[in-house]
């Protein structure tokens, strides 16, 4: 029998119908209706599914309003609360206006100039929890964030993460467009002025989870990944519909093909969260990957239709070197980095010591120019590039599953477990989630 290929028509129609469904936020109706499509699309393709729950905070915003005081008036400006942080109960919330320039000013060793401000934070991703401490503990009114990395015109969404706000505490944090904040600062701006009805509430997000199982090789499990939730305020066509949707493509084409060790395939719930479906996996089968678990290959944004392909690739050099001919036989060349990165789904598994890589499409240096956007839509996806790229997935985890062994060992690099160790526990909380 031939094998089968990955088809841009299927991706295209998987793509549409979860683009239909709106917004995924975790938590949330939307969300509860990509798992269900998701779980019946693996059932249809052949696999055994199954979906795990687990709690979190859903973000439930109904009213978002920030203006700002410019030479005596008041300016009304775009903004997106951030996930795992409070709104203000409808209130309006004033305070004087003051920039933190983050990237160098976080080695200042008094921040009590920052109490009963609006401050607008330069940088989105404070990966120091003593720095984020430190900013609490200042007791700011608000914060005002610039996603430093995408100098644009319109606010990102994002979020803080949940082992920091529940440790810690929070104060009401949103992002603004770097643009705007921009305007402030060359017009002067002296004030801010916050409403933000709503906030998070205790929700529960899913993990779908799907096998094809293996005949042999003492019970080893290949994962594949993605993610089906959004951020606020949009429908997330390549962050991440289209890792989704070639995980059920994949699913298709993998089903007839011969295993000795199981594939199972995961769409995670709560990644824009920082990967808290991933780390609820990780905890919860923690004994499991330690026995069984030889890879993770996650998809997060594949679909652009300029740019260039990359992997990160947490294991040892022996997997790079196992990885990279699937792609190159096709004419394809990605970038390769080796630097623990604990944003995305692959990490939580990296500090279970199971190697891990992540496969993404870049189109400028901070990843893609629509990143987190409402503009992220079906117009940004090449069905057809995405084809090609999964086709060399595909093949690289069909070879893997077949092989009586397998050519690199199942380690993370000394190098690396120091790195992945200090993210693990200080955006993740460890493995209580919390510390």
């Amino acid at each position: 029998m031939t094998a089968k290929s990955v088809s841009a028509n299927h991706l295209l129609k998987h793509l549409r119908a979860l683009i239909d469904i709106g917004v995924r936020l975790a938590g949330t109706a939307g969300e509860h209706k990509a798992t269900e499509y998701v779980a019946r699309q693996f059932r249809k393709a052949g696999a055994t599914v199954g979906v795990e729950s687990f709690p979190m905070l859903a973000r439930d915003v109904q009213e978002e309003c920030l203006k700002i005081k410019i030479r005596r008036r008041w300016v009304q400006f775009e903004c997106s609360l951030f996930s795992s942080t409070p709104g203000t109960n409808g209130e309006v919330r004033e305070a004087p206006l003051v920039f933190f320039e983050a990237p160098a000013e976080c080695s200042r060793p008094d921040w009590s100039h920052l109490r009963g401000k609006a401050v607008v934070h330069l940088g989105c991703h404070i990966e120091s929890r003593a720095a984020y401490r430190k900013l609490i503990e200042a007791k700011p009114a608000f914060l005002l964030v610039v996603d430093v990395r995408h100098p644009g015109g319109v606010p990102l969404a994002d979020g803080m993460f949940p082992a920091y706000t529940r440790t810690v505490g929070a104060v009401p944090t949103l992002n603004v467009a770097y643009l705007d904040a921009w305007r402030w600062s060359v017009e002067g701006a002296t004030a801010a002025r916050l409403k933000v009805r709503g906030g998070m509430r205790p929700g529960e997000s899913h993990n779908v989870v799907a096998e094809l199982p293996g005949k042999g090789s003492a019970g080893d499990i290949l994962f594949l990944a993605a993610h089906h939730d959004t951020q606020a305020g949009t429908v997330g066509a390549n962050d991440n519909a289209s890792g989704v949707v070639g995980l059920l493509e994949l699913t298709r084409v993998l089903a007839p093909r011969r295993r000795r060790r199981t594939i199972r395939l995961i769409s995670f719930g709560t990644e824009e969260q920082l990967s808290v479906g991933s780390a609820a996996y990780v905890r919860r089968h923690r004994a499991e990957l330690a026995d069984r678990a030889k890879l993770m290959f996650n998809m997060d944004g594949l679909g652009s239709w300029m740019g260039w392909t990359e992997m990160i690739c947490n294991g040892p050099r022996e997997l790079e070197e196992a990885v990279l001919p699937f792609f190159h036989r096709r004419n394809l060349y990605p970038g390769m980095s080796n630097n623990p990165d604990p944003y995305a789904d692959h990490f939580p598994f990296v500090a279970a010591g199971v190697p891990g890589i992540t496969l993404g499409r870049m189109n400028c240096t901070a990843g893609t120019f629509f990143h987190h956007r409402k503009d992220d839509d079906l117009s940004r996806i090449s069905p057809s590039q995405m084809a090609h790229t999964l086709d060399a997935v595909g093949e690289f985890i069909a070879h893997l599953a077949a092989v009586p062994e397998l050519p690199f060992p199942v380690r993370i690099p000394e190098r690396d477990a120091k790195p992945v160790g200090v993210f693990w526990n200080q955006l993740f909380g460890g493995w209580s989630g919390a510390e």
